[in-house]
């Protein structure tokens, strides 16, 4: 029998508290991980709150998870007891319908989300699916890495699937948790990137982490002057913008790109697709391959996310942390 010691909400918006679950006999294919570290997302607060309808109490968040393999189910031959790993929202998938034998696991029907009908970690101890668990290669900080789990391959995977090229212009809207990381991918792929924000006292930080150009979005002045220059356009908010604005800020053939969940209906002028046969697309996550390719980009080009830690006992003092719009730019928990 092995007991897990975490921190979960009773209920939609409560604080959370110690809570002590066991889990049963490890299945085939599976593994345990003893927690390093655990990476907060905007999407916690998201499961926490319930604004997507489908979460259960008592609720244990955390997708971003590095830690130990602590044991081995039956059938898991590619990761070893003590070895450094990082699970993401992903913990499962059947890996035998055609979606995954495409390698789009990810997109399985019966794909299982770590905080989504299970325990995620906030906690000392998680299990997965072992297919899901990505070694941590030499160079990433296991103290600092759960953000690229979740947040990194978010933004790394559409730069990927959208062919961005080298040579193209892509700018990033919103510069958080998100889009920090998406201004260093895009810089050390070769792009030239803009940074769009309506913070002016993030400039500097922002040309450290290779951004070109700084555009301010309060001034609807300097966005009309963006007029057909963007090959790509990747948004990380979470909020209904202008979208119009940015669709025009994009040349021929352009796309915008969101990988933020903005719950209402995004307003895009069919015109503005039809001239210059642009287009808007979406992408969420990544596959096991996916993932582990970023990982390796990390580890050659030196991108790590900027993280502020606090220890696991602290955790309602980390959710408030970010709830109000202070972490720069991922909030870490730490395991004590």
């Amino acid at each position: 029998m092995t007991i897990v010691n975490a921190y979960a909400a009773k209920a939609a918006g409560k604080a959370l508290e110690p809570f002590e679950f066991e889990l049963g006999d490890i299945a085939p294919g599976e593994i345990d991980v003893d927690v390093i570290s655990c990476g907060m997302c905007h999407s916690d607060l998201s499961m926490l709150n319930n604004d997507w309808g489908m979460s259960q109490y008592p609720l244990v968040p955390g997708h971003e998870v590095i830690g130990k393999v602590s044991a081995t189910g039956e059938g898991v031959t590619h990761l070893k007891t003590g070895q450094i790993v990082g699970v993401g929202w992903m913990s499962g998938s059947c890996l035998t319908c055609n979606t995954c034998m495409s390698g789009s696991q990810h997109h399985c029907s019966d794909a299982a989300g770590t905080i989504i009908g299970r325990h995620g970690g906030f906690a000392d101890k998680i299990r997965t699916q072992a297919a899901w668990a990505i070694a941590l290669p030499e160079g990433l900080d296991p103290k600092t890495a759960g953000p690229l789990f979740c947040g990194g391959v978010t933004v790394f995977s559409p730069i990927v699937d959208y062919g961005i090229s080298p040579t193209d212009k892509v700018g990033v809207i919103g510069i958080g948790g998100l889009g920090h990381l998406a201004v260093q991918f895009l810089k050390a792929w070769g792009c030239e990137v803009t940074a769009f924000t309506t913070s002016d006292d993030k400039r500097e930080e922002l040309k450290s982490l290779g951004a070109h150009k700084i555009v301010n979005t309060r001034d609807e002045d300097a966005l009309k002057k963006l007029r057909g220059q963007y090959d790509a356009v990747i948004s990380t908010v979470n909020v209904s913008l202008p979208w119009d604005n940015y669709l025009t800020a994009l040349a021929p053939r352009g796309r915008l790109i969101t990988v933020g969940m903005v719950t209402e209906p995004m307003k895009v002028p069919a015109g503005k697709l039809i001239m210059g046969q642009k287009a808007v697309g979406g992408s969420d996550t990544g596959s096991p391959a996916m993932i582990a390719k970023m990982l390796e980009f990390c580890a050659r080009h030196d991108i790590t996310p900027m993280t502020e830690s606090y220890k696991m006992s602290d955790v309602n003092d980390a959710i408030a942390h970010l709830e109000a719009g202070k972490a720069r730019y991922r909030v870490v928990l730490q395991t004590e």
